[in-house]
């Protein structure tokens, strides 16, 4: 291997490195928001009655909320394996989705309280770098 394509090599695996590690961070997020979110009154009560800000906590919302948190999970392990093409293509879709149910969060039940809007908007912009970085990331300059 000569050291043009062993710099190539490097620089994509740091690409991949990066993109890991900012869905990881994004999980984390995620995980931590709702963790505080359980801690609210109005929610623990909403929990044992099975409506939360007049959403129906029923086995539909529950997988599509599993589905939703799954996304950013998958991809640490896909943004680490996956091939320049299908990388690119997967983390800006990726990325675009859950910006999108981030957004669309604030449209479902009550007004968010402040710790959902402060982890929503450190959500959003992960999403968005992930999405541009990916955007950016071009095979010939690995």
């Amino acid at each position: 291997m000569n050291m043009k394509t062993t710099e190539q090599t490097a620089s994509a695996n740091r690409k991949k490195d990066i993109l890991s590690t900012l869905w990881i961070f994004l999980s984390v997020n995620y995980i931590l928001c709702d963790v505080l979110s359980n801690m609210e009154s109005a929610v623990l009560k909403g929990l044992i009655e099975g409506n939360i800000a007049g959403i129906e906590m029923n086995q539909g919302f529950l997988l599509a909320a599993g589905i939703s948190l799954e996304i950013p999970f998958i991809m640490i392990v896909l943004s680490k394996v996956l091939g320049f093409k299908a990388n690119k293509i997967t983390n800006i879709t990726a990325g675009i989705l859950m910006t999108l149910y981030q957004v669309g969060s604030f449209f479902m039940g009550t007004a968010p309280t402040l710790h959902y809007i402060f982890f929503s908007v450190i959500e959003i912009l992960c999403n968005l770098i992930i999405v541009f970085y990916a955007l950016k990331w071009n095979e010939s300059k690995n």
